[in-house]
């Protein structure tokens, strides 16, 4: 089978295949008490030593064997020896084993690429071996914990203002004022005081004590602990926000096989020997860590540490380093005590450098948190949080600001307080409001009433007229509307009226929507539209402007969504329309010969009322509770969605009669270190199809040409738009390997390439329509203004019952969200 090839294809391109006719493929990962893979895990067969093999860096085995019953022995450095029973028959097996840590005694001879003794890495065996003993992250506590985030900008190409005077001439206190506002300008600070309450395994609760944000906190790191946590006692650091993949650390049984070490110094402080070891990869095909671990001779306790991540896959920053001081209490216990990170990123005409103090203090390691201290919610910011004067913080900060911070923080609160005068507000609105030459031609005339906290927007001249569009040439004046309350709610609204010139047409849209209950998400959203509407609104670009798809529609929708608990979401959708054809109307021709088009539909007006609810979950969502709505953090579990639509007959006249449910589960999670896998299943069924007009029957959507289009919701090389009216099935999965894979050919690292593979099933069960593909692909990230713009090019190979085997190529492009550190796919 062709298919069956691509796949073997692609399986060899992540090195996780190789082929043999007469045996058996068995194969698994190995992992520690969490869960992580533990890398170079020795593996051999019983009584048959030559079936022997070594895991990958993440953990993952091969063996093939014949038929039988075997004994599989699985040992590692620091880990207790496993025997597992093995039946292999005539199918691949997957046999994933999990090993529990021992008492280290001699990891020397595990060393592969050494010779001689190494003072480094002896050392840190020793550190190793105390490290769930030494690590605080281990003992339920609390801690005080402030942290200071600034960022300062230097902008290359800033305009400067001409000077009319000589040096001499202008006064020192206007020099010393134009100092100020660039200082105010181009500095941003951030001071966060809380107290941190963690239990193991991970369990965790910040509560926000004060919060004080001067400037923007776009480009800030760690002005929380809940996101990422840089402890270096676990295997893995998984911090999603700031590294594409987790990170092996240099101080665990799997980082001893991952980095070298080396040691530099000895020296003496405070009547301790100190020992500054260099810590460097093994493999460049790992974006891991360099830098230096400094270890307290005979204690084997961390003193400090100082460690670096280049470009690599940093989501964001250029380069990101990590400075950490730690105490000794009772010299059994490491405990953090300053945490120091640096990290920047350079623009085409500007340069962000940021830094991150935290001070922590105050532990208590004998906590008294209840049976339901500790859950989804993992930080709480109470109103008061925001509200701390300068006395508190001159108390909490412990003179920990620089000059030019102390500077910047005068400065800005002088700006504040003269920014909130009332004559200043004013003079502001009075020039937002002012109406200018460019507002009426380009951008629209805006206007603002601060006392109220709102806004209405009218639209500019180059956006009232549409001069290419369904029905020939259009004008359309429109005007928006927005408000919000302090306590975050929300008033939000669109109305548009639009000409048609050459059906001599009027159309009308407004929408409204309400947002009642910020915290639970709650919204009630209303509309109503006399205008064109669509029938297959997410088709292939090469289809969407056909005439076909078009329909003229009267049409009122209300709308309620809501949190009902944690993760657990309701939409209730009302909707009633009068559809009519637009087989009368006029349209402009003149493309037709360069961009194909059709006929519309022809059919009799009529009614349909239609209602959908849905319900959405995803089970144990983490989330941080401000004082009036939630921060979503997202889940290990997966999301899981139900869809009930009925097309109800006879309300209001409704001609219309049927019932459509569909089902859907969709994840995104890390696989260890070798990359991030999206997958998502669908599958959906019409109850009932009484009377189903064109509108209301579910299609599959075409795949565009050239245009790599989202694969896990679309399919990339189905020519053809399927309605069903039956029961259709959809399964998709994508893998980003994040340099992973591809970085083990050499020097493919320093082109920070990425690879991805995929693949997406599809049947359509009233055309008897099986449709399946495998993708692969090469992508890189760049920067693009402030923002990262990935590119990707994509090879696909498409087969089924319907179609016969093809490849195609494929493109993308897709920007960094800024706000979850994700891609769209």
């Amino acid at each position: 089978m062709i298919l069956r090839g691509l796949f073997l294809s692609l399986l060899f391109l992540t090195g996780s295949y190789t082929f043999s006719v007469s045996q058996i493929l068995v194969s698994g990962k190995v992992t520690d008490e969490r869960n992580d893979p533990i890398p170079y895990s020795k593996i051999y067969l019983k009584n048959m030593t030559d079936q022997r093999t070594i895991c990958d860096v993440n953990g993952y085995f091969e063996l093939r064997l014949m038929p039988g019953e075997y004994f599989l022995v699985v040992n590692a450095t620091g880990f207790q020896e496993r025997e597992s029973y093995l039946a292999v028959v005539d199918k691949p097996l997957n046999k994933d084993i999990q090993l529990f840590p021992s008492t280290i005694k001699d990891f020397g001879e595990m060393d592969i690429q050494s010779k001689k003794s190494n003072p480094g890495r002896e050392i840190m065996l020793k550190v190793v071996e105390k490290r769930d003993k030494i690590s605080l992250w281990n003992y339920p506590h609390s801690v005080e914990v402030y942290i200071k985030a600034s960022e300062k900008l230097d902008r290359k190409n800033q305009p400067k203002k001409k000077q009319k005077k000589t040096e001499v001439d202008v006064p020192f206190e206007d020099e010393e004022k134009k100092a100020a506002d660039l200082l105010a300008e181009n500095m941003n600070l951030a001071e966060v005081q809380l107290t941190r309450n963690f239990t193991p395994y991970d369990k965790v609760k910040e509560i926000r004590n004060a919060y004080e944000l001067r400037g923007s906190a776009k480009n800030l790191y760690y002005t929380t602990t809940v996101k990422s946590n840089f402890n270096f006692f676990e295997n893995l650091l998984r911090i999603d926000d700031l590294h594409a993949n987790p990170i092996m650390s240099p101080i665990s049984s799997p980082g001893i096989l991952s980095y070298k070490y080396r040691l530099e110094t000895k020296y003496q402080e405070n009547g301790k020997n100190i020992s500054k070891i260099k810590i460097s990869a093994r493999s460049v095909a790992t974006t891991t860590l360099e830098g230096y671990i400094y270890v307290v001779d005979s204690l084997w306790l961390i003193q400090k540490l100082e460690l670096r991540m280049e470009k690599g896959n940093l989501l964001k920053y250029d380069y990101f380093t990590i400075y950490q001081e730690f105490d000794h209490q009772g010299d059994s216990m490491c405990v953090l005590k300053i945490q120091e990170l640096k990290y920047g990123v350079k623009y085409k005409s500007e340069i962000s450098t940021g830094s991150t103090f935290a001070a922590f203090s105050n532990y208590n390691f004998n906590p008294n948190f209840g049976t339901k201290f500790f859950g989804n919610e993992v930080a709480v910011t109470e109103k008061e949080a925001y509200e701390k004067d300068s006395i508190y913080w001159s108390e909490k900060r412990q003179g920990v600001l620089t000059d030019e911070e102390r500077k910047f923080i005068l400065v800005r609160d002088s700006i504040f307080e003269a920014q909130n005068r009332k004559e200043y507000l004013d003079s502001v609105d009075s020039v937002f409001n002012k109406i200018t030459f460019l507002k009426v031609l380009w951008f629209g005339i805006d206007h603002r009433n601060r006392a109220k906290k709102n806004q209405f927007t009218f639209t500019s001249i180059a956006s009232l007229i549409q001069p290419i569009f369904i029905g020939g040439p259009r004008i359309n004046p429109w005007i928006d509307y927005f408000k919000k309350w302090k306590d975050e709610r929300t008033l939000d609204s669109y109305t548009q009226i639009s000409y048609g010139f050459l059906n001599r047409d009027v159309k009308t849209d407004t929408w409204w929507k309400y947002r009642f209950d910020p915290f639970h998400f709650g919204t009630i959203r209303w509309s109503f539209n006399h205008n064109f509407d669509v029938i297959r609104g997410y088709d292939a670009i090469s289809q969407i402007y056909k005439r076909d798809n078009f329909i003229e529609a009267t049409k009122t929708r209300t709308a309620l969504d809501y949190e009902i608990f944690n993760g657990f979401y309701i939409d209730f959708d009302n909707e009633f329309s009068e559809r009519r054809s637009l087989k009368d109307f006029k349209f402009l021709t003149w493309l037709d010969d360069a961009i194909p088009n059709n006929d519309p539909i022809e059919f009799q007006t009529y009614q349909a009322f239609v209602s959908d609810i849905s319900i959405r979950y995803t089970p144990r969502q983490k989330y941080m509770r401000e004082p009036y709505r939630k921060v979503l953090l997202g889940s290990s579990w997966p999301t899981f969605s139900l869809n009930y639509e009925r097309g109800i007959p006879k309300i209001f006249g409704s001609d219309i009669d049927h019932e459509y449910l569909q089902i859907n589960v969709e994840q995104t999670f890390k696989l260890g270190t070798i990359g991030t896998t999206s997958y998502r299943g669908n599958l959906g069924k019409f109850l009932s199809a009484r009377n189903l007009r064109d509108p209301d029957y579910k299609f599959q959507r075409r795949s565009d040409p050239i245009w790599f289009s989202n694969p896990l919701y679309s399919f990339q090389g189905l020519d053809t738009t399927l309605p069903t009216i039956d029961y259709s099935m959809e399964a998709h999965i994508v893998h980003h390997d994040n340099g992973a894979i591809i970085n083990k050919i050499p020097f493919m690292k320093k082109t920070r390439i990425g690879l991805v593979t995929g693949a997406g099933v599809l049947f359509v069960k009233e055309h008897n329509w099986l449709h399946y593909e495998a993708l692969a692909g090469l992508e890189r990230n760049f920067k693009i203004s402030r923002r990262r713009l990935r590119i990707g090019l994509y090879g696909v190979l498409s087969d089924g019952n319907q179609i016969p085997v093809r490849a195609t190529w494929k493109i993308s492009f897709a920007l960094l969200d800024d706000r979850s550190m994700k891609w769209n796919f």
